[in-house]
């Protein structure tokens, strides 16, 4: 019976092979078709020679995908209607899109308490020619640190809904699109009452938003392209990973995540090749350098995801691959109605080893993209066309007119090509008209310096620790515990869930020379004292009926108060719903200050480097119990878990509330270090914002505004310097 059973499974896996190898010899890997097999480098030792690609090789491996691709739209009952029509016809020409964070300098200026898009834009038009639309991220990494779901955290940007809408409103007077990212693994926090494809809808419809990026999404499904077309504004759908090829006709934008099949000779996009107008932006976010996303994306025609802030993590594009950008952008831009045509022809013969080049013909007209993968430049000789006595060829990369050399019943046209660069052509006949012109004018003065004359360094970016001016009378020290200094081994790992251990991830301490995310350093740490307790609703209170005190931003403030209190009963709760601004007001009040990262720490470790305030092992009754749904309960009161106490007898300091301590900038970024933890943890996803319980972790947390900073699992204590 067994072995019946195996002849049958051959039989079935033989018929699966013959079917397979009728639909073609070139399976697309992953995302990508492979290119001819001619083009394959031998070495010697494997007993096959290298040949030259020959016309008929290119012709048959041309019928060969051609094919596939008619039979696979065939087989998904494609239907390409939503390309076909006016409101998503813009992702057909998003050549360059960044994923931009919130928390971004150049975007929103705290101080100022304002967004600044056009400096956001024209730094991004000086450095590498502009942005066609961007991929606005207000959620992840600091999603989860209390239970705003992903809807929330755009509502909490700063001036909310209008704010967002006016702000989307500026990008869009600069002709950029805007997109926000929905994750369907945020699960945990609050459930927004509805149907997630028509809250996404509703809230994009509300702001004005153009699009969305599905994150950590194979194909967004299709029934978040009906909610929005049923409330009459439809969205470009652009899902992270590979969409199945049926789910193509409601995605109309991917990214490429070709990271790790980057190959010498590049690859046919798969969506792309299947339809022309599908957009797709590569996405190779930690890569320091970006020549294979640009040139893989000039081949085919496609975009790419110029993201440099790396959810806070600067991997800044170096000045070559900026001015790269600049010039491959400028051309698709100019030539994006050629780069959706249907008659699209990869790999059209070239002369030249490591020369590639895609055909685009639209009408009498027909232009090339071609890139160089040598390490060389190649000049002379480098393709051939039809002879057409009406014919004139244009270098457009390089803004001059080619004469092209008769050859039997061919031309031969010769142009430069440096190592590593980009090449374009247009057959017209005639003059081009006044747009081509102008693109050629701008392209010779934009080439006039070749890439290799600009740097290819890459360099972190350098980040400052806030100062924080001393506090040495405090109002009352009562509750109040001295902590004796001393030298300490200053000993923290970041927790961050993305980044590795490469340079710029987490911070940058005064003694370090670059950000990374371990840290050890010997210091001398002064006598101080530090508030036994978290800041309760209480104290908080005495600082409001004291000052007066009321926030210009005040979105979020005191959220779980009502009509100026705080709810009856959590007198003893530590203050939540209190930003950095916040807390550091209530601190020069009480003339106190908010303790550096490294005080903190001592007065929880101790001398003995113990991995809790208590000790090396979990305690269940040290702490309050983790609370897991998808709502709140509140801390739990100051001073409830005794045997939490550190070495000094200072309380509460892990898993009740994150606490609030030092903040550092770069150019780009702010971010304040939290310690010790919350009682608050959603469930179902590796992504929200992780807890850190042990006395050398820390979490980092993004800022943006005080209204978006605001949390309910973030309060803070003070302390005082001793003279």
């Amino acid at each position: 019976m067994r072995s019946q059973v195996n002849r049958i499974l051959l039989l079935c896996l033989a018929c699966e092979a013959i079917a397979f190898s009728q639909d073609t010899h070139y399976a697309p890997r992953g995302q990508l078709i492979p290119a001819p097999d001619c083009f394959a480098l031998k070495g010697a030792w494997t007993g096959a020679a290298n040949r030259a690609c020959r016309p008929e090789d290119h012709q048959e491996w041309l019928r060969d995908i051609t094919h596939w691709r008619m039979e696979r739209l065939i087989r998904v009952g494609y239907n390409g209607w939503r390309y076909a029509g006016a409101p998503l016809k813009w992702a057909q020409s998003s050549f360059i899109q960044p994923q931009m964070m919130v928390q971004d300098r150049y975007f929103y200026d705290p101080e100022k308490g304002a967004y600044t898009v056009d400096r956001y834009l024209d730094d991004l038009e000086t450095r590498y020619g502009g942005i066609d639309s961007v991929l606005i991220w207000p959620t992840y990494p600091n999603l989860g640190i209390d239970n705003r779901n992903q809807l929330d955290m755009i509502r909490s940007m700063p001036g909310g809904v209008v704010g967002v809408s006016k702000m989307i409103a500026d990008f869009h007077r600069r002709n950029v699109r805007v997109l926000f990212p929905m994750m369907m693994w945020d699960q945990g926090t609050r459930d927004p009452g509805k149907p997630w494809p028509q809250a996404i809808a509703e809230l994009m419809k509300e702001i004005g938003a153009d699009g969305i990026n599905g994150d950590t999404q194979d194909g967004v499904p299709l029934a978040f392209s009906e909610a929005a077309e049923k409330l009459g504004a439809p969205l470009a759908f652009e899902p992270e990973g590979s969409p199945s090829d049926e789910a193509l006709a409601w995605n109309v934008l991917t990214w490429g995540q070709y990271t790790g099949d980057f190959g010498f000779v590049p690859g046919v996009d798969r969506f792309r090749w299947l339809e022309p107008r599908h957009m797709v932006n590569i996405s190779d976010r930690w890569n320091r350098n970006k020549n294979n996303d640009l040139q893989y994306a000039f081949f085919n025609g496609e975009g790419w995801e110029s993201w440099e802030n790396i959810w806070g993590i600067w991997n800044g594009v170096t000045q070559r691959d900026a001015e790269a950008t600049r010039r491959m952008a400028t051309i698709e831009r100019s030539i994006a109605s050629f780069l959706t045509s249907s008659g699209w022809e990869p790999f059209y013969p070239m002369h030249r080893y490591g020369v590639y080049a895609s055909r685009w013909p639209l009408g009498v007209q027909t232009v090339w993209t071609i890139v160089n993968r040598n390490e060389y430049d190649v000049e002379g000789r480098q393709m051939s066309v039809p002879s057409n006595p009406r014919a004139r060829y244009f270098d457009l990369y390089h803004g001059v007119e080619l004469t092209p050399e008769k050859e039997g019943d061919e031309s031969v046209l010769s142009f430069p090509l440096e190592r590593h660069g980009f090449g374009a052509v247009i057959a017209t006949d005639g003059l081009p008209d006044s747009d081509m012109q102008q693109l050629l004018q701008k392209m010779k003065a934009m080439t006039a310096a070749p890439l290799s004359s600009y740097s290819s360094e890459w360099k972190p970016m350098n980040q400052k620790l806030v100062e924080t001016a001393a506090a040495t009378h405090p109002s009352n020290s009562e509750n109040m515990i001295p902590i004796p200094g001393g030298s300490f081994l200053f000993k923290v790992e970041g927790i961050e869930i993305e980044g590795s251990d490469d340079i710029g991830v987490d911070v940058q301490y005064p003694w370090e020379d670059s950000p990374r995310r371990f840290h050890e350093h010997t210091l001398q740490v002064k006598p101080f004292l530090m508030d036994k307790y978290p800041v309760t609703n209480a104290e908080f209170k005495q600082f409001l009926d004291a000052t007066h005190y009321h926030p210009k931003d005040d979105l979020n403030f005191l959220r779980d108060w009502t009509a100026g209190s705080y709810p009856q009963g959590w007198d003893k709760k530590p203050v939540t719903w209190v930003s950095l601004e916040d807390a550091r007001a209530y601190a020069a009040w009480a003339g106190k200050r908010l303790p550096h990262e490294w005080e903190w720490q001592f007065a929880a470790e101790g001398t003995d480097g113990r991995t809790y305030p208590w000790g090396d092992n979990w305690q269940p009754d040290a702490a309050p119990l983790p609370y897991k749904a998808r709502t709140m309960r509140g801390p739990a009161e100051v001073g409830a878990h005794p045997s939490g106490a550190s070495p000094f007898g200072v309380m509460d300091m892990v898993g009740n509330v994150w606490q609030w301590t030092d903040e550092f900038t770069d150019e780009h970024t702010r971010a304040a270090i939290l310690r010790g933890g919350s009682y608050y943890q959603p469930q179902g996803s590796i992504w929200y914002f992780p807890q850190a319980y042990r006395n050398q972790q820390h979490g980092k947390l993004l800022l943006m505004a005080p209204g978006y900073d605001r949390s309910g699992g973030v309060g803070f204590r003070c302390v005082a310097d001793l003279q």
